[in-house]
This record gives structure tokens, C-alpha cells and sequence, in this order.
């Protein structure tokens, strides 16, 4: 009797901690376009943010991680600076980032929002009504990327090589210990929310996209494979690299003839 009523308590707390487990879920809409003479990304973003928690929510919290390389003051930049790089501190604004362009609506209604105090890579944006458990509403806001120097970090360019990460406005991840809104620091992961993704990419026509997921046009199926082919040929002339660069290593948009 003793060992069944142990039985029976131990599989009740397991069972209450199950139920206490939640995520948040944030499904995003992103239109974007490549501007690769002025080094900028156009867009327009909109996600769905379901409040799975037991708690009510008054803001959202957002990552603006483009910003993280706007000057020298950052966490990126004082970071940096600490490693022994000190672009962001006394560089040129050449080589420096942002995301503007901002302009924050909840369910198609303008709200009010401002950076976090400490961190221009956050910003926080006030809910007019309480968002409620089991409730969700529709962010949206345009933005314009100004892309780094690729030299700097994850997200930048190399004359018109391009490596995008990190680069749309996005919510902190809300959880069991409340507002995970760290600013962007070159060295470390990026806790984020589970969701979906509907992205449109615009390019000038000379570039190849490299992303994960399969792709599903012919057209471009059939050109990615003349395209390797072409560069298998090309290899076998070519003597064997002794070293990569660092350009080399973060592309992730690059021009090609088509």
C-alpha cells in the first residue's frame, strides 16, 4: 500500500511540473529587398505573438541587433574592445551598422515604444490592452537595415559579399524566468522563440541566395545545378588553397553570371 501511494505522488508532482511547462510562439511574415550599392536591406515585417504563458503581458521586449554595431558605446563595441577590435569605437561610420525606420503597430493600431535604457538593441513596445494567456496579436513595422563591414561580426558585407544574420527585428524570449532581453554580443548563442517564417527576399538579379529548407523551383533547381557543374570544371584548373579567408568563410549572399 505504502509503495502504491508513493507511486501515485511521484507521478502527480511529475505531472504538475509537465502542466507548468509553456512557450511562447512567435510566427513571422518578412518582405525584404537588397540594396547592394547603398549596402541595405528594405523591409516590412509582421509575426503573430501567441502568449502561451500563465502570465498577462503589458510589452514585448524586441531584439534591434542591427544596431548592436551602430557606435562605440554598444555591448558589441565595448566587447570588441576588450578582445582587442576597436572598429566600432574609433572607425569610421563606413563601416558601421543600424535598423531604422521603425514604426511599431499592434493589431494595425500604431503603439507607443522606446529603447530599453541601457541597450539601443532593444527596444520595448507598450501594448495597449493587456495581452492576456491564450491570447495573441499581430506586430508589424517596416525597417531598413544599414549592413556593417563584415569585418566586424555575424552580420556585414565585404564589397558586395554578403553574410545576414541577425538582421529583423525580433521578440525576446519570455519564459519561466521572465524577459530574456540580452543586447548582441559577437561572442555567444541566441536564445530565441520557436515559430514559422514566411520570408520574400528581392535581390539584384547577379545573386544566389544560400539558406536551409529545400527548394522547390524548377527553374532555379536547374540553374544551382548547371551553376555546380560549371564550377566543378573551373576547380580542376585551380591549384589547392593553403588558407581561408575571412570573407570567404561568411558568405551568405554573392554575386554570380548568370
Amino acid at each position: 500500500m505504502n509503495r502504491l501511494l508513493l507511486f501515485f505522488f511521484v507521478f502527480s508532482i511529475s505531472l504538475l511540473n509537465a502542466q507548468e511547462y509553456w512557450q511562447q510562439e512567435v510566427n513571422y511574415t518578412i518582405s525584404v529587398q537588397l540594396d547592394d550599392k547603398n549596402h541595405t536591406l528594405t523591409g516590412d515585417e509582421r509575426f503573430e505573438y501567441i502568449n502561451n504563458s500563465p502570465h498577462q503581458l503589458n510589452e514585448i521586449y524586441i531584439h534591434l541587433w542591427p544596431n548592436a554595431y551602430a557606435n562605440g558605446e554598444t555591448a558589441l563595441a565595448k566587447q570588441l574592445y576588450e578582445l582587442g577590435h576597436n572598429d566600432l569605437k574609433v572607425g569610421p561610420d563606413s563601416l558601421k551598422g543600424s535598423i531604422t525606420g521603425l514604426d511599431f503597430k499592434v493589431n494595425e493600431v500604431h503603439v507607443k515604444w522606446d529603447y530599453e535604457p541601457h541597450h539601443r538593441d532593444i527596444c520595448i513596445v507598450q501594448l495597449t490592452e493587456p495581452l492576456m494567456p491564450g491570447g495573441k496579436i499581430t506586430v508589424s513595422t517596416p525597417f531598413v537595415v544599414q549592413v556593417p563591414s563584415g569585418n566586424i561580426s555575424r552580420l556585414g558585407h565585404i564589397g558586395q559579399s554578403y553574410q545576414i544574420t541577425q538582421w529583423y527585428p525580433k521578440p525576446a524570449v519570455f519564459d519561466k524566468n521572465g524577459w530574456h532581453h540580452m543586447p548582441y554580443v559577437t561572442q555567444g548563442e541566441f536564445y530565441s522563440e520557436y515559430g514559422s517564417f514566411d520570408v520574400s527576399i528581392t535581390l539584384p538579379e547577379n545573386y544566389v541566395v544560400g539558406a536551409t529548407g529545400d527548394l522547390q523551383t524548377a527553374s532555379e533547381l536547374a540553374f544551382l545545378d548547371e551553376l555546380a557543374s560549371k564550377t566543378a570544371e573551373e576547380l580542376k584548373d585551380l591549384q589547392p588553397r593553403k588558407t581561408v579567408t575571412r570573407e570567404d568563410q561568411m558568405t551568405f549572399l554573392f554575386p554570380v553570371k548568370k
